[in-house]
């Protein structure tokens, strides 16, 4: 009878571990390929190229700095990696996380530990940064929806809250091919570290 199998084969060649992460499997190249790869709004969204999540990334670290401008480099690269395990196990939808119950958050919990063990950053973010991040990322959320994924204005502020429009001015979602995306993410994230 064969073992289940419960890792992964990275195009880094590392060999990464689901149930069992450790940093040493964790590439910042494998993150961003796999980033630029998986769709938010699981695809349903306005023009040619899928929405990735490797740029939703990018704009929820620019959205995390305006709100918080005087944060440390640190906390801006736990914004850029907010959604970094989906890298491994895919973006989806809330509706669907909470069908499929609690394994789904263990298993985010386990590779963000790793992730950020990897990267510098404690396995648990401050509660106060975590809550920071998760603001940005509902803002991230509120643009994408009026402005891709087919929202009205109407239902994207009952939704998702209307942002100050200070907050968002000049910031437009423009849909890439992968390869901008994760040459950009891979570059952002070079550009942090290299801060910290």
């Amino acid at each position: 009878m064969l073992q289940k199998r419960a890792w992964q084969r990275m195009l880094s060649g590392r060999r990464l571990d689901l149930l069992d992460p450790t940093p040493v499997d964790i590439e910042v190249e494998d993150i961003a390929h796999g980033l630029a790869f998986v769709a938010r709004w699981n695809g349903q969204t306005k023009g040619d190229f899928a929405y990735s999540v490797a740029e939703h990334s990018l704009l929820v670290e620019t959205l995390f700095t305006r709100l918080q401008p005087n944060a440390p480099v640190k906390w801006r690269l736990a914004a850029l990696l907010h959604d970094a395990p989906e890298y491994v196990i895919g973006d989806m939808i809330s509706p669907v996380k909470a069908a499929v119950g609690p394994g789904y958050g263990e298993l985010d919990e386990r590779l963000t530990a790793a992730i950020h063990f990897r990267f510098g950053l404690p396995a648990t973010l401050p509660v106060v940064i975590k809550k920071q991040i998760k603001k940005a990322d509902l803002i991230s959320a509120r643009l994408e929806a009026e402005q891709i994924a087919g929202f009205t204005t109407k239902e994207a502020d009952q939704l998702f809250g209307k942002p100050s429009q200070d907050l968002t001015a000049g910031l437009s979602i423009q849909l890439r091919p992968p390869l901008e995306a994760r040459n950009e993410f891979t570059a952002r994230h070079a550009d942090l570290l290299g801060q910290l």
